[in-house]
């Protein structure tokens, strides 16, 4: 019994992720299509949703503790990484208005749209520490690409819908707000845990516990995994659309993944700069998309953040199996 516990732990721990998804989609599809488990649904559903940002919080927290703040600078590929994202957008902007592109196809590209042009992924620290990345070098790119997409989005937004009452500054400022809550307060509240004598104790129990940060988002995981499926399965549009959707933001998201990880390779930074391309803050996404576009095209960025994942975990498991390999 205890060797099956044994295994079935170790089974979880090499592939957090997966298990993530996997348990947050059947989970959702069991209470809303099981009559019996309506009123536990409406019980929970307000618990996950405050969960889901205490966990967050919980993740960058725990990341930031670890970060050397004196190596908070950017560096070459960031500003390649930059480039390239501002490329994409432009080449996306630029068929829409060229083609004056209308109805499904307009929802179809602003879903692709709303995927390269959000910033990178608040957790995408989290992973690449996991892959042996520099931790600092990946802390530095999410708030420059934050700051990024704050640009991008009032200028780009109003060419798409110049009714839609969208000013540079507003955006920019909501946009920045948002930043502010997200990275700026757990990173001060790290800075001082790591700072303060008083809290020395705690401190270094925090750097201690292995992956703790990669355990927490797998639970994060979990509920956004679920939340993904409902708004796939409550999308007012042929099942056929749906999969045109997550076929594109697969091809896109392997792009992306591919881009970053040439151009790091020149940099010596492969896995920094692949993972600060392809992995992307889809909650942003769908947030900016319900706001600012089609609510439709969120279905883009719900099918993205799975497939994101699927490729974070192939990555972790081939680096932790290439680890094994050179200890064996």
């Amino acid at each position: 019994m205890m060797i099956k516990m044994r295994r079935l732990i170790q089974f979880i721990k090499d592939w957090t992720l997966p298990v993530s998804i996997v348990t947050g989609s059947f989970l959702y599809l069991v209470f809303a299509f099981i009559p019996a488990l309506e009123s536990a649904a409406t019980v929970f559903a307000p618990i996950l949703d405050a969960a889901l940002p205490l966990f967050m919080f919980l993740v960058l927290y725990v990341t930031f503790c670890k970060v050397d703040f004196r190596k908070l600078i950017p560096v070459g590929w960031h500003l390649w990484i930059a480039l390239s994202q501002v490329l994409m957008v432009a080449v996306v902007i630029g068929v829409i208005l060229t083609f004056h592109v209308t109805g499904e196809t307009l929802i179809l590209l602003e879903a692709l749209l709303t995927c390269i042009i959000c910033p990178c992924a608040s957790a995408a620290a989290v992973v690449t520490q996991k892959l042996g990345g520099d931790l600092e070098e990946m802390t530095t790119y999410t708030f420059l690409s934050n700051f990024l997409c704050a640009l991008l989005i009032p200028v780009c937004f109003p060419l798409l819908d110049a009714g839609a009452g969208l000013t540079f500054w507003s955006a920019f400022v909501m946009i920045l707000y948002k930043v502010c809550l997200v990275l700026v307060v757990p990173m001060l509240l790290a800075y001082i845990t790591k700072h303060w004598h008083a809290l020395c104790r705690f401190y270094q129990w925090v750097i201690s516990v292995d992956n703790l940060s990669y355990y927490l988002w797998g639970c994060s995981l979990l509920i956004v995994s679920g939340t993904t499926v409902k708004n796939i399965v409550h999308a007012e549009v042929a099942v056929s659309f749906l999969l045109l959707i997550a076929v594109l933001a697969l091809i896109l998201c392997l792009i992306q993944f591919v881009i970053g990880r040439y151009i790091g390779h020149s940099f010596r930074s492969t896995i920094n700069a692949g993972q600060a391309l392809g992995q992307k803050n889809t909650a942003f996404a769908i947030w900016i998309a319900y706001t600012y576009l089609n609510p439709l095209s969120t279905v883009g960025p719900g099918c993205y953040i799975l497939w994101q994942n699927i490729i974070n975990s192939v990555e972790i498991w081939r680096h932790d199996h290439a680890i094994k390999r050179i200890n064996e």
